[in-house]
């Protein structure tokens, strides 16, 4: 391993044709990096510990049970202190051995394994195993050079075996394959387990073990967790599809049967992959370098399409099966880079780097076409663990530039007072309440590795492997005497070619045979990403003939429009989250042809929605930019169909907030004297959303913002909406009217009644502060004279691209559509195929008068929206549990002296 990758590095120095960045400037980007760990770690111990994980918007702890539920990513959180643990190894790395014996120390002290709650198998794996094992590694490492830890005495190897054992029930299956989930004090048998019914695991939850529980058996001497992994790698190797030699997404545990059938290198898949080659290098055993080349092999065959891979089906392997892809396979080039195979991670790496650059971070899916598909970023570390590989095997300094970009969007972005906060929507700059562990054990290792020079790091990296989660792992285990194993099923190997071995690593043939040719690869790929902006088609006809009233000019408070409706035998039920129903029951219509023209409207509404749902205009951003926020506050803001286009607005508007008399905007504003000049804020409800905006704009406004009368309503549980106009002409509306729900909207509200006056920022998408402040002195700013890069970027960012399908429901005559008033950005994988309309299904009111109408794009109709890891919005924290807005105030000047004292330092 070791020759390989120098083999690697003294090769790929040939390619050096940039500008090698001088030591000087390595150094500064090195210590950078250890500056912006220092500020996540010390606010996660300031104010989350012993918490899991850190909520940096709020400044606390994430405690599962405490805050809403967010579905199965909270399946990770086990009250075990998860971040401090995830973070071990990653202390010694960056030479802080005295913060890592005092946090070992804590963990041996005040964290519990035995907890009666709920966990990921996989997260708890690669995670706590992983984090425990990685902190015995470094544990030993430094005892045997009498540098510290002088008392240990294997206590967090001791822990290690504890959480593994805990583990092992869910190994209880016929086919060997882990159950996803298993209680931590009761297992998966039995009603006080609250577990053991599922049926379903992704192929990387069962197959992203073999590293921590071999690592385990090698460490202790115990061989049933080796037994165990290797059991469930052999079952979906048996699994595999025998023709494409691929695997599916999503697998029965208890009979094999694939139950998603698509197949890539992104998220269900990813680490099964790595994991195979892996094992290969930690143990030495031919059997996982075998399977990982055949399978290689057909990812390169189905699934790479340079710099693209796309998902196919398993059984028709020519046949993709999306038109997106999803961040987490930003991985693959790095394991390209360990397998040998560097064109193609070259090429793929590329591509990844123009999509960051247009969008300042990797989407959680992007569109083949380069456009937004997820607009979330939960700040996930794997384009910068490619990054770091690919410079260690070519030492092209292009791939520093690219690490500094990562930084610098990091420290302009993400970086908030208590941490780094995760993005909500890259377009608009909006935050998460949220840092997961993987970012302190993943994102700084990389990082630090890729500036650091070799005696920059306290022990030598290349004997060591890294997990999934960037643990480090000894090399020297594949030598640890081995336990007696149950026999690996290897009926296989008459299947096996020795040609396969061509390709492990390191492959010199697919080196660089001229200085230039990483940049030859690279060119060609930044250039079909700049160009790459298409609109959506243009609204077609329906072939199908025309109705009576035809569904683009549907009026929903128009009553000869109802009664049309009531004629063709559609009717509207209102239900309880203020969505409306479109039922239609051929029987009830007037006659047979009125029927057939019900059954033509219906096929019309769902028709133009999907034609709006590709048309939506992306959400906007509300960024608090006086004191003490300084433009540190992002609220994600639903847009309107009318008043003035922020996208088209290099500066945006800008200007104080002042709350409306009548706060209902709904009659002439009595307190005009104060409105003039300001952003008013009025309040949802009693008439349409552009008879307020006239009202305001009358007042002298120069913009205003709606703020939801729906107590509890946040962007947490509920997706965004467009306001659409109000029936007739909106041309005389020509300042911004945005829309906040009732728990981000409370945020501008506290703000006000706290400080009186507040400033806020109405754009398109968060701005860099520098820009806010124009040179100015600009509060906690790490970067100095930095510009909003993404300006010229064009459309490409704000556009989101939304696959929908619409199926209207049919029982006996009846033919149903749910229309819905909320809009979202974007759809969660397991509700593609859920596609409502919205309440108005044309930019039209609201199907009741008194209320404003919606534009009708809601892909997710009656389903709840989900509660995961890509769901999650800042919050409005005035209840008890938060901190006061003093607190608030002290630790936003602490940041400030620290960030004003690291400026002095630079100078």
């Amino acid at each position: 391993m070791p020759l390989a990758l120098f083999l690697l590095m003294l090769l790929g120095a040939l390619c050096n044709l940039g500008q090698a960045m001088s030591r000087e400037e390595k150094h500064k980007l090195r210590n950078q990096v250890v500056e912006m760990f220092d500020h996540a770690y010390q606010n996660y111990m300031d104010h989350a510990y012993p918490a899991d994980e850190l909520m940096p918007l709020t400044c606390r702890g994430r405690v599962r049970g405490r805050e809403p539920s967010r579905g199965d990513v909270d399946d990770a959180l086990g009250k075990f202190s998860l971040t401090l643990i995830d973070t071990l190894d990653t202390l010694v790395l960056l030479n802080k051995t005295t913060e890592f014996e005092a946090a070992v120390r804590r963990v041996l002290s005040d964290v519990r394994l035995d907890n009666d709650i709920v966990v990921s198998v996989f997260e708890t794996n690669i995670r706590v195993l992983g984090g425990l094992l990685g902190g015995h590694s470094m544990a030993v490492m430094l005892k045997e050079r009498g540098q510290s830890m002088q008392w240990y005495q294997d206590e967090l190897l001791h822990m290690a075996k504890d959480i593994g054992l805990r583990l092992l029930p869910a190994f209880n299956t016929s086919s060997g394959l882990p159950y996803p989930r298993v209680n931590l004090k009761y297992g998966v048998r039995g009603p006080e387990t609250r577990t053991g019914t599922e049926t379903d695991t992704c192929t990387a939850c069962a197959g992203t073990i073999i590293l921590e529980f071999a690592a385990l058996s090698r460490f202790t001497g115990d061989p049933v967790f080796e037994d165990h992994a290797r059991r469930a790698l052999d079952f979906l190797w048996e699994k595999r599809q025998r023709n494409s030699n691929l695997v599916g997404t999503t697998i029965n545990i208890h009979s094999g049967e694939w139950v998603r059938r698509d197949s890539g290198v992104g998220a269900g898949i990813d680490s099964y992959y790595e994991y195979l080659l892996k094992a290969y290098i930690l143990l030495g055993d031919d059997l996982f370098l075998q399977r990982f080349n055949i399978h290689y092999a057909s990812i390169m065959k189905y699934i790479s399409q340079p710099p693209l891979l796309l998902d196919v089906h398993i059984h028709k392997p020519l046949l993709p099966a999306r038109t997106w892809m999803d961040s987490l396979l930003a991985f693959f080039p790095g394991l390209q880079v360990l397998k040998g195979d560097i064109r193609p991670a070259i090429e793929t790496h590329e591509m990844l780097y123009q999509v960051t650059k247009k969008h300042n971070f990797l989407p959680e899916a992007f569109t083949t076409d380069f456009r937004v598909h997820w607009a979330q970023h939960p700040l996930r570390p794997e384009f910068a663990e490619s990054t770091y590989f690919l410079y260690k095997a070519t030492a092209d300094p292009y791939y520093l530039e690219a690490g500094r970009t990562i930084l610098d969007n990091l420290n302009r972005f993400a970086r908030v007072p208590c941490g780094f906060a995760a993005m909500k929507d890259v377009r608009t700059g909006s935050h998460e309440d949220r840092m997961d562990s993987f970012f302190l054990a993943e994102m700084f290792k990389y990082l630090f590795l890729l500036f650091a020079d070799s005696g920059d790091i306290p022990f030598d990296v290349e004997d060591y492997i890294f997990t999934t989660e960037a643990h480090l792992l000894p090399l020297s285990l594949s030598t640890a005497p081995r336990p007696s194993f149950i026999p690996s099923n290897r009926t296989f190997e008459e299947e096996m070619d020795d040609s396969n071995f061509d390709w492990t690593c390191p492959n010199t043939r697919l080196l660089f045979p001229d200085p230039g040719f990483p940049r030859n690869l690279r060119e060609p790929i930044r250039s079909a990403i700049d160009k790459s902006c298409p609109r959506p088609a243009p609204y077609r006809e329906p072939g199908m003939g025309r109705p009576p009233l035809r569904a683009q000019d549907f009026m929903a408070n128009n009553p000869e429009h109802l009664e049309l409706l009531r004629r063709m035998g559609v009717s509207l039920i209102h239900l309880k989250d203020g969505r409306v129903q479109l039922v239609q029951h051929a029987t009830q219509a007037v006659s047979a042809v009125a029927a057939e023209d019900g059954v033509r409207f219906m096929q019309e509404m769902m028709e133009l929605s999907s034609q709006q749902q590709k048309e939506q205009l992306p959400p906007r951003a509300i960024q608090i930019v006086s004191h003490p926020f300084f433009g540190r506050v992002v609220l994600t803001a639903g847009p309107a169909q009318f008043g003035t286009d922020l996208s088209k607005s290099s500066t945006g508007v800008r200007g104080f907030i002042t709350v409306a008399e009548p706060y209902s905007g709904c009659s002439e504003i009595t307190n005009a004297e104060y409105v003039q000049g300001h952003i008013a804020l009025l309040q949802r409800g009693q008439c349409m959303f552009a008879e307020k905006a006239r009202h305001i704009q009358k007042a002298g406004a120069i913009g205003g913002i709606v703020i939801d009368d729906n107590e509890g309503s946040s962007s947490d549980t509920a997706p965004l909406f467009q306001m659409a106009g109000d029936g007739r002409s909106t041309d005389d509306i020509t300042l911004p009217l945005l829309f906040l729900f009732h728990k981000e909207g409370n945020i501008l509200l506290e703000a006000l009644k706290e400080y009186r006056e507040v400033e806020v920022l109405l754009s398109d998408k968060a701005r860099d502060r520098a820009a806010i402040f124009k040179g100015k002195p600009l509060p906690g700013s790490l970067i100095e004279g930095s510009v909003d890069m993404q300006e010229a970027e064009g459309d490409c960012q704000t556009e989101a691209t939304t696959p929908t399908s619409f199926e209207p429901v049919s029982q006996s005559q009846s033919s149903t559509v749910k229309v819905d008033e909320m809009a979202p950005g974007e759809v969660p994988p397991e509700q593609e195929e859920v596609s409502p309309v919205d309440e108005d299904t044309s930019p039209a009111e609201d199907a009741s008068p008194p209320q404003e109408e919606m534009s009708p794009t809601d892909p997710q109709g009656d389903v709840d929206p989900p509660q995961d890891e890509n769901t999650k919005e800042l919050t409005d924290d005035t209840d008890s549990s938060s901190q006061s807005v003093d607190e608030l105030l002290a630790d936003w000047q602490e940041d400030l002296e620290a960030f004003q004292q690291m400026e002095k330092d630079e100078l």
